[in-house]
């Protein structure tokens, strides 16, 4: 008798655990769709009528709307950092980075709950989950400095620059006329990010050395200079290509 009571009480343990699980899972995948279309405004009574469980359940699983929040971002951002780890050691760096940019944007872009965190994050309001925006950060950075080092992306450009283009990408993906066709402006504002004759130098970083910056030819990396000023370029050779390339536009 005893050993069937201990049978019962341990399936029925088994099939609790069973119910919170698929109540966590409805939960989740209900909050995604409602975030997705409404952002952090969407009320939780609203995630558990799509879930179809009570509130209770709801704030069993998450004490607050923002915690169930933070775990359907995190989802979304490890993805990100998962997919540029997977594509950091591809032999074409340069398209698969403005790829995988894109990429980012797209789905970004049409996700107002990633698009509410991802700018609560650049203004030091939200992060996701400890570690997970750094690891983000770290993938998206191997990235950037193999598209660099391939000469697709200009040697000036650093990750804080990136994500702050993607920010840019977002809002005008989403501002974008009922005309404009999906991922233009994220092209063109990619295209900035390209090495060529006709870039505009950009204003040194606060508090990083001038001579750090590229040569002003291939964009190369500058020795530092031990007296006068900053050399503008990394050798004799880009030396002469510039002074060849000032004597054809003065002719």
């Amino acid at each position: 008798m005893a050993r069937n009571a201990g049978s019962a009480s341990s399936a029925l343990s088994v099939a609790v655990r069973s119910d919170a699980r698929r109540n966590r899972a409805l939960v989740l995948a209900a909050a995604r769709s409602a975030f997705e279309e409404a952002g952090l405004a969407v009320p939780l009574t609203e995630i558990a009528r799509r879930a179809g469980v009570g509130a209770g359940t709801v704030y069993r699983h998450f004490p607050s709307k923002e915690a169930l929040f933070r775990a359907t971002v995190v989802d979304r951002v490890r993805l990100f950092t998962d997919t540029a780890r997977e594509l950091a050691h591809s032999a074409d760096p340069g398209p698969v980075f403005f790829r995988y940019l894109s990429s980012v944007v797209r789905l970004s872009a049409r996700n107002k709950g990633l698009c509410d965190a991802l700018e609560a994050s650049a203004r030091g309001r939200f992060e996701p989950s400890p570690g997970i925006e750094q690891d983000f950060r770290e993938a998206l950075s191997v990235l950037l400095a193999r598209a660099q080092q391939a000469g697709a992306v200009r040697r000036d450009v650093t990750v804080e620059d990136v994500l702050a283009l993607l920010l840019g990408c977002l809002s005008m993906e989403q501002r974008r006329g009922p005309d404009g066709a999906p991922g233009r402006m994220t092209t063109l504002a990619c295209d900035s990010l390209r090495p060529g004759r006709s870039i505009t130098k950009l204003p040194p970083v606060p508090g990083k050395p001038r001579n750090e910056t590229g040569c002003a030819v291939c964009g190369g990396p500058i020795p530092p200079a031990r007296t006068g000023r900053p050399a503008r370029y990394c050798g004799g050779a880009c030396r002469q290509k510039a002074h060849r390339e000032r004597a054809r536009a003065r002719s």
